[in-house]
Protein backbone atom coordinates (compact mmCIF):
# COMPACT_ATOMS: atom_id res chain seq x y z
CA UNK A 1 0.00 0.00 0.00
CA UNK A 2 1.29 3.30 -1.14
CA UNK A 3 0.37 6.67 0.95
CA UNK A 4 1.66 10.37 0.03
CA UNK A 5 1.09 13.87 1.56
CA UNK A 6 1.35 16.92 -1.06
CA UNK A 7 0.29 20.48 -0.08
CA UNK A 8 -1.10 21.04 -3.68
CA UNK A 9 -1.33 24.75 -3.23
CA UNK A 10 -4.36 25.29 -5.11
CA UNK A 11 -5.89 21.31 -6.12
CA UNK A 12 -7.94 23.57 -9.50
CA UNK A 13 -4.67 25.07 -10.46
CA UNK A 14 -2.77 22.04 -10.27
CA UNK A 15 -5.15 19.16 -10.79
CA UNK A 16 -3.55 18.14 -14.44
CA UNK A 17 -0.47 17.46 -12.33
CA UNK A 18 -2.15 16.04 -9.57
CA UNK A 19 -3.90 13.23 -12.03
CA UNK A 20 -0.41 12.67 -14.01
CA UNK A 21 1.55 12.42 -10.60
CA UNK A 22 -0.80 9.56 -9.43
CA UNK A 23 -0.73 7.81 -12.81
CA UNK A 24 3.01 7.78 -13.15
CA UNK A 25 3.35 6.68 -9.39
CA UNK A 26 0.40 4.15 -8.79
CA UNK A 27 -0.74 6.11 -5.09
CA UNK A 28 -3.31 4.08 -2.80
CA UNK A 29 -4.18 7.27 -0.52
CA UNK A 30 -3.33 10.47 -0.96
CA UNK A 31 -3.45 13.87 1.62
CA UNK A 32 -3.81 17.11 0.47
CA UNK A 33 -3.56 20.42 1.72
CA UNK A 34 -3.95 24.05 0.81
CA UNK A 35 -6.54 22.96 -2.08
CA UNK A 36 -8.18 26.97 -1.91
CA UNK A 37 -11.39 25.70 -2.72
CA UNK A 38 -15.34 25.09 -1.70
CA UNK A 39 -16.51 21.56 -1.46
CA UNK A 40 -18.71 22.45 -4.42
CA UNK A 41 -15.60 23.65 -6.47
CA UNK A 42 -13.42 20.46 -5.74
CA UNK A 43 -12.28 18.79 -9.25
CA UNK A 44 -13.86 15.43 -8.30
CA UNK A 45 -14.75 14.02 -11.55
CA UNK A 46 -11.33 14.19 -12.92
CA UNK A 47 -10.42 11.70 -9.04
CA UNK A 48 -13.08 9.43 -9.84
CA UNK A 49 -12.44 8.57 -13.57
CA UNK A 50 -8.80 7.12 -11.92
CA UNK A 51 -10.81 5.40 -9.03
CA UNK A 52 -10.46 7.54 -6.21
CA UNK A 53 -13.49 8.80 -4.02
CA UNK A 54 -12.57 11.88 -1.56
CA UNK A 55 -13.78 13.64 1.22
CA UNK A 56 -12.53 17.28 1.66
CA UNK A 57 -13.36 20.22 3.87
CA UNK A 58 -12.17 23.86 2.56
CA UNK A 59 -13.81 26.96 1.86
CA UNK A 60 -12.53 29.51 -1.28
CA UNK A 61 -9.21 30.58 -1.64
CA UNK A 62 -7.39 29.67 1.72
CA UNK A 63 -6.66 26.90 3.53
CA UNK A 64 -8.88 23.27 3.01
CA UNK A 65 -7.31 19.83 2.79
CA UNK A 66 -8.65 16.61 1.63
CA UNK A 67 -8.15 13.04 1.38
CA UNK A 68 -8.57 10.88 -1.92
CA UNK A 69 -8.32 6.88 -1.81
CA UNK A 70 -9.28 3.97 -4.27
CA UNK A 71 -8.37 1.71 -1.06
CA UNK A 72 -12.22 3.01 0.55
CA UNK A 73 -12.66 6.06 2.14
CA UNK A 74 -14.67 5.25 5.69
CA UNK A 75 -15.61 7.52 9.00
CA UNK A 76 -15.04 10.59 7.75
CA UNK A 77 -14.18 13.36 10.65
CA UNK A 78 -13.52 17.16 9.72
CA UNK A 79 -11.38 17.74 12.72
CA UNK A 80 -9.37 16.23 14.76
CA UNK A 81 -11.81 16.55 18.09
CA UNK A 82 -14.38 19.10 19.30
CA UNK A 83 -11.85 21.04 21.05
CA UNK A 84 -9.50 21.53 18.02
CA UNK A 85 -8.87 25.39 18.02
CA UNK A 86 -10.74 28.40 16.42
CA UNK A 87 -8.71 31.24 14.84
CA UNK A 88 -10.95 34.67 14.99
CA UNK A 89 -14.27 32.38 16.09
CA UNK A 90 -13.39 30.32 12.58
CA UNK A 91 -12.95 26.65 12.73
CA UNK A 92 -10.31 26.73 9.99
CA UNK A 93 -10.22 23.99 7.61
CA UNK A 94 -7.28 22.45 8.41
CA UNK A 95 -7.55 18.60 9.61
CA UNK A 96 -9.36 15.69 7.93
CA UNK A 97 -9.72 12.34 8.85
CA UNK A 98 -10.49 8.84 7.21
CA UNK A 99 -9.87 5.22 7.30
CA UNK A 100 -8.68 4.36 3.96
CA UNK A 101 -7.81 0.62 3.47
CA UNK A 102 -7.23 -0.04 7.07
CA UNK A 103 -5.36 3.20 7.73
CA UNK A 104 -6.10 6.34 9.44
CA UNK A 105 -5.18 8.68 7.55
CA UNK A 106 -5.36 12.22 8.54
CA UNK A 107 -4.37 15.71 6.56
CA UNK A 108 -2.93 17.59 8.54
CA UNK A 109 -2.48 21.94 7.33
CA UNK A 110 -0.65 23.25 10.63
CA UNK A 111 -1.47 26.84 11.12
CA UNK A 112 1.68 28.98 9.94
CA UNK A 113 2.26 31.64 13.28
CA UNK A 114 2.66 34.69 10.88
CA UNK A 115 5.26 36.06 13.41
CA UNK A 116 6.37 35.10 16.85
CA UNK A 117 4.23 37.89 18.75
CA UNK A 118 1.61 37.30 16.25
CA UNK A 119 -1.61 35.80 18.04
CA UNK A 120 -2.02 33.22 14.84
CA UNK A 121 1.65 31.67 16.58
CA UNK A 122 -0.41 31.48 19.77
CA UNK A 123 -3.14 29.62 17.88
CA UNK A 124 -0.22 27.25 16.15
CA UNK A 125 0.80 26.13 19.38
CA UNK A 126 -2.54 25.77 20.50
CA UNK A 127 -3.45 23.65 17.35
CA UNK A 128 -0.35 21.42 18.00
CA UNK A 129 -1.32 21.09 21.83
CA UNK A 130 -4.86 19.76 21.28
CA UNK A 131 -3.44 17.58 18.39
CA UNK A 132 -0.92 16.19 20.47
CA UNK A 133 -3.43 15.06 23.26
CA UNK A 134 -6.04 13.42 20.00
CA UNK A 135 -3.76 11.34 19.24
CA UNK A 136 -2.43 10.61 22.44
CA UNK A 137 -5.82 9.59 23.19
CA UNK A 138 -5.93 7.28 20.35
CA UNK A 139 -3.18 4.99 20.94
CA UNK A 140 -4.16 4.80 24.32
CA UNK A 141 -7.81 3.59 23.41
CA UNK A 142 -5.98 1.30 20.60
CA UNK A 143 -1.74 0.82 21.03
CA UNK A 144 -2.71 -1.29 17.60
CA UNK A 145 -4.00 1.56 15.29
CA UNK A 146 -2.58 1.94 12.13
CA UNK A 147 -2.74 5.90 12.48
CA UNK A 148 -0.65 8.41 9.90
CA UNK A 149 -0.42 12.29 10.82
CA UNK A 150 0.39 13.82 7.50
CA UNK A 151 0.84 16.68 5.83
CA UNK A 152 2.16 20.15 5.70
CA UNK A 153 3.28 20.77 9.33
CA UNK A 154 5.00 24.34 9.10
CA UNK A 155 7.86 23.36 11.15
CA UNK A 156 11.23 22.25 10.22
CA UNK A 157 12.23 20.03 13.61
CA UNK A 158 16.07 20.34 13.03
CA UNK A 159 18.47 22.11 11.92
CA UNK A 160 19.30 20.40 9.21
CA UNK A 161 15.72 20.80 7.84
CA UNK A 162 16.41 24.54 6.94
CA UNK A 163 18.79 25.94 3.99
CA UNK A 164 20.20 28.29 6.81
CA UNK A 165 19.15 28.53 10.35
CA UNK A 166 20.77 32.03 10.66
CA UNK A 167 18.16 33.44 7.69
CA UNK A 168 15.67 32.01 10.15
CA UNK A 169 17.00 33.55 13.42
CA UNK A 170 13.67 35.15 15.17
CA UNK A 171 11.19 33.87 12.81
CA UNK A 172 8.44 30.90 12.93
CA UNK A 173 8.64 27.31 12.05
CA UNK A 174 12.52 26.99 14.24
CA UNK A 175 11.23 28.31 17.26
CA UNK A 176 11.87 26.32 20.10
CA UNK A 177 8.42 26.13 21.05
CA UNK A 178 7.07 24.93 17.46
CA UNK A 179 9.95 22.76 17.55
CA UNK A 180 8.82 21.69 21.11
CA UNK A 181 5.51 20.66 19.77
CA UNK A 182 6.44 18.89 17.11
CA UNK A 183 8.67 16.51 19.26
CA UNK A 184 5.86 16.17 21.97
CA UNK A 185 3.67 14.30 19.16
CA UNK A 186 6.22 12.10 18.25
CA UNK A 187 7.18 11.58 22.37
CA UNK A 188 3.57 10.30 22.31
CA UNK A 189 4.70 7.34 19.98
CA UNK A 190 3.86 8.75 16.71
CA UNK A 191 7.63 8.47 14.24
CA UNK A 192 8.31 10.22 11.57
CA UNK A 193 8.98 7.19 9.47
CA UNK A 194 10.36 9.14 6.09
CA UNK A 195 13.61 10.99 7.68
CA UNK A 196 15.17 7.16 7.81
CA UNK A 197 14.89 7.05 4.20
CA UNK A 198 15.71 10.17 3.64
CA UNK A 199 18.38 11.53 5.26
CA UNK A 200 19.76 15.15 5.18
CA UNK A 201 21.05 17.48 5.53
CA UNK A 202 19.91 19.20 2.18
CA UNK A 203 16.71 17.03 2.08
CA UNK A 204 13.57 19.84 1.82
CA UNK A 205 9.77 19.44 1.19
CA UNK A 206 9.05 23.32 0.11
CA UNK A 207 10.50 26.28 -1.41
CA UNK A 208 9.65 29.28 -1.90
CA UNK A 209 9.19 30.89 -5.26
CA UNK A 210 10.64 33.93 -5.27
CA UNK A 211 14.57 34.75 -4.80
CA UNK A 212 15.18 30.99 -7.47
CA UNK A 213 15.00 29.23 -4.16
CA UNK A 214 14.33 25.92 -5.96
CA UNK A 215 17.27 26.24 -7.87
CA UNK A 216 19.24 27.52 -5.19
CA UNK A 217 18.41 24.33 -2.95
CA UNK A 218 17.19 26.96 -0.59
CA UNK A 219 14.32 24.82 1.19
CA UNK A 220 12.40 23.69 4.40
CA UNK A 221 11.51 20.19 5.62
CA UNK A 222 8.26 20.80 6.40
CA UNK A 223 5.88 18.03 5.03
CA UNK A 224 6.27 15.30 6.71
CA UNK A 225 4.44 11.95 7.63
CA UNK A 226 4.58 10.44 11.85
CA UNK A 227 3.29 6.92 11.76
CA UNK A 228 2.13 5.13 15.05
CA UNK A 229 3.75 2.34 15.82
CA UNK A 230 1.55 -0.22 14.16
CA UNK A 231 1.82 1.73 11.12
CA UNK A 232 5.80 2.40 11.44
CA UNK A 233 6.22 -1.44 11.49
CA UNK A 234 4.81 -1.62 8.04
CA UNK A 235 6.72 1.18 6.46
CA UNK A 236 9.60 -0.37 3.67
CA UNK A 237 10.14 2.77 1.95
CA UNK A 238 9.79 6.32 1.70
CA UNK A 239 10.57 8.86 -0.73
CA UNK A 240 10.46 12.53 -1.72
CA UNK A 241 9.47 13.32 -4.96
CA UNK A 242 11.83 16.83 -5.52
CA UNK A 243 11.54 16.23 -9.09
CA UNK A 244 7.74 17.34 -8.75
CA UNK A 245 8.80 20.88 -8.02
CA UNK A 246 10.11 21.58 -11.23
CA UNK A 247 8.30 22.97 -14.30
CA UNK A 248 5.78 25.06 -15.62
CA UNK A 249 2.99 25.24 -12.85
CA UNK A 250 4.53 23.34 -9.94
CA UNK A 251 3.54 23.46 -6.43
CA UNK A 252 5.93 25.28 -3.96
CA UNK A 253 5.91 21.52 -2.02
CA UNK A 254 6.98 18.52 -2.86
CA UNK A 255 5.11 15.30 -2.16
CA UNK A 256 5.93 12.81 0.35
CA UNK A 257 5.55 9.07 -0.27
CA UNK A 258 5.36 5.99 2.19
CA UNK A 259 5.19 2.45 1.26
CA UNK A 260 3.76 0.22 3.51
CA UNK A 261 4.06 -3.65 3.56
CA UNK A 262 0.47 -5.88 3.30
Amino acid sequence: MRIATWNVNSVRSRIGRVVSWLERHDVDVLAIQETKCREDQFPALELSALGYEYAHVGVNQWNGVAIISRVGLEDVERSFGVDQPMFEDLLEPRAIGATCGGVRMWSLYVPNGRDLDHAHYAYKLDWLARLRASGEAWLAKDPDAQIALTGDWNIAPQDDDVWDMAVFEGRTHVSPAERAAFAAIVDTGYADVVRPHTPGPGVYTYWDYTQLSFPKKKGMRIDFVLGSPALAARVEGAFIDREERKGKGASDHAPVVVDLAD
